[in-house]
């Protein structure tokens, strides 16, 4: 079966760890053809958009990767162009089926010109917007969303099999919002690589990254990571409430970018010893940081490194969010309902003093969580048509 992925709503970047770029790597894996369609724009390490000069190469994954042009590219979001020879590129690859990754750009019309004319193309469509990232403000949320992004996902209907909320909270916008009926809405969780979750589990792994940071084996090791920013200042809660816990073997690493603004406040944190921040990680390096945690806490808002965790069978402790239970699974997840350090700080001393209830949720989470994060099962799932 031959599948081309068709990536225009977002930047895809070779080498980091999310559904664009692990679905196709599953695909593959999984004895499929497999082709992603995308545009020019990428992440640079500095977390800038750069353009891609590279027209058609073969990335990490083995998957041939296409890069087309925008016509008239000026100054001007990227879901708003129109690409150079998007129609005949499909046209090329003829592919059995469509997997397009978002709703939210206008080029949608020239896949739909191409499916009438190849009306036995199976597709399916992914949706990663809801009211968390998305619809924030008046002119987000009733213009983009309700009025134009809602036309485009109503456009590519009729010729999509299954439309997939990535998180319930997402399958539910596709039907609020873009008015998707239920019948064609599914559930399609985010996960982890296979290869990097094994890899991340090994003890020769977990025992390099606390050896490297000077974490004891008797030491109890909470983890974090992503963006400090406005959006997760909820990191820095957790930071105090570690600190302010009266344990002396339980250690905190702190991993990912920190805005210019909250430099300060977190540096009078860490103590390069309970507490150290370690700075921004490779997105595939943070499997073993993960990995070699005995818990990991997420206190702001949702990331795709809480599937990765839950693949990875560590326990977790995140803040709940409307739309995001699907991660609990039964004993392998806590909730904070709170931004306080006190419900932080109560939930994580119960854990570490209450060793009975520590080892059933950890017990829980390597033998009946995990393997249903494993992109290997998910891309199996995003194919099916039952």
């Amino acid at each position: 079966m031959k599948i081309v992925h068709v990536a225009l709503c977002g930047p895809v970047t070779d080498y980091w760890t999310y559904q664009d770029n692990l679905l196709p790597k599953y695909h593959k894996i999984n004895n499929h053809e497999v082709v992603m369609i995308t545009s020019k724009y990428i992440y640079n390490s500095n977390g800038n958009l750069i353009l891609d000069d590279r027209d058609s190469y073969i990335n990490e994954n083995e998957i041939k990767t296409i890069r087309i042009k925008i016509k008239n590219d000026k100054p001007f979001h990227y879901r708003f162009k129109k690409y150079i020879n998007l129609y005949n590129t499909l046209e090329k690859e003829s592919p059995e089926i469509i997997f397009i990754h978002g709703v939210q750009f206008l080029d949608i019309y020239t896949i739909i010109k191409y499916l009438k004319k190849h009306p036995d193309v199976k597709v399916f469509v992914d949706n990663h917007a809801d009211f968390s990232n998305s619809a924030t403000n008046f002119f987000s949320r009733n213009f983009l969303h309700k009025i134009l992004w809602r036309f485009t996902a109503k456009m590519i209907e009729p010729y999509t099999n299954v439309f997939y909320g990535v998180l319930p909270a997402r399958a539910d916008f596709l039907h609020d919002v873009y008015k998707i009926p239920t019948k064609k809405i599914k559930l399609l969780v985010m996960g982890a690589d296979d290869e990097k979750v094994l890899e991340a589990t090994s003890e020769s792994v977990k025992k390099s990254i606390r050896k490297k940071f000077k974490i004891e084996p008797t030491d109890f090791l909470i983890v974090t990571g992503g963006k400090i920013d406005q959006a997760k200042k909820q990191t820095i809660l957790l930071m105090k409430a570690v600190k302010e816990l009266g344990i002396e073997n339980v250690k905190l690493i702190v991993f990912g970018s920190i805005i210019s603004k909250l430099e300060d406040e977190v540096n009078n944190i860490v103590d390069g010893k309970k507490i150290q921040y370690v700075g921004w990680v490779e997105p595939e390096e943070s499997y073993k940081y993960f990995g070699s945690a005995d818990l990991v806490v997420f206190p702001g808002r949702h990331s795709v490194f809480w599937e990765q965790v839950v693949a990875l069978g560590i326990p977790l402790i995140v803040k709940h969010w409307e739309g995001t239970d699907h991660i609990n699974l039964g004993e392998n997840c806590r909730f904070l309902y709170e931004d306080s350090i006190s419900e932080i700080k109560n939930i994580v001393e119960e854990l570490i003093i209450d060793k009975d209830k520590y080892n059933k949720m950890k017990l829980f989470a390597e033998n009946h969580a995990a393997h249903n994060f494993l992109y290997s099962k998910i891309a199996k799932k995003s194919i099916e048509l039952n």
